[in-house]
């Protein structure tokens, strides 16, 4: 990573703006899955990750409790980011299938990702102050990002966080206002447009609302629009 990503990076990791989710992520930290009993946990707000240069910037919600708060990477370490892992080795965008651990190898290409929220929320559900106190990482994250051509938000948190990320950075967004949809696509300003897809959480992939084939599909589109 380059020296301004670093240093947004450690910001994230040191926030303390929070302190409901603070005191959640050391709880959860303390009382663990069984599973992962013999984890150490990250347990600190959770920074973006891959390529600088990206053309395709992925935006989730937050980091999985029992996933990127404990592993310390974004859609690492649960079932999550096992859907979007592979969708993305088979897109092109990830040298290999699965996200495990910081360590496991995994590198992006033209793909960079990262969350509306940094710390994993009680019941996947930031309040809106909570939302509010970390957009100034995802506007850091838009200046350092000079190469976006698409922005691919996973749920509606994410879809409206985009959207007043680009206003705040003098886009002008259509009226009516856009409204979240799987493979809703809106222009946010010459270059750069934003494609919704339902989240990739347990919720919907296991209920068959969204399927490989469906997430595939739109992030071939994602991957193609962004050149």
């Amino acid at each position: 990573m380059s020296r301004p990503f670093d240093q947004l990076h450690q910001q994230v990791i040191s926030c303390t703006r929070c302190p409901r989710l603070r005191e959640y992520c050391r709880q959860v930290a303390i009382d663990k899955r069984r599973a992962y009993a013999d984890w150490d946990y990250w347990a600190k707000p959770v920074p973006g990750f891959g390529d600088e240069k990206a053309r395709l910037w992925i935006v989730g919600l937050a980091p999985a409790a029992h996933g990127g708060h404990r592993t310390g990477r974004i859609f690492t370490g649960d079932r999550s980011g096992d859907f979007l892992c592979a969708a993305l080795h088979r897109a092109g965008l990830a040298n290999q299938p699965t996200s495990i651990s910081r360590d496991d190898g995994l590198k992006l290409g033209g793909c960079y990702i990262s969350a509306a929220v940094r710390c994993a929320p009680p019941g996947n559900r930031p309040l809106p102050d909570e939302i509010a106190n970390c957009s100034e990482y995802l506007d850091r994250e838009w200046k350092l990002l000079k190469h976006k051509r698409i922005i691919l938000a996973l749920g509606k948190i994410a879809w409206d966080s985009v959207l007043a990320l680009a206003a705040r950075n003098a886009c002008a967004i259509p009226r009516p206002r856009p409204a979240f949809a799987h493979a809703a696509r809106t222009q946010l300003c010459p270059g750069l447009a934003l494609i919704g897809s339902y989240h990739v959480s347990q919720q919907n992939t296991f209920t068959g609302k969204l399927t490989e084939k469906m997430f595939d599909q739109v992030l071939r589109t994602a991957k193609q629009q962004s050149g």
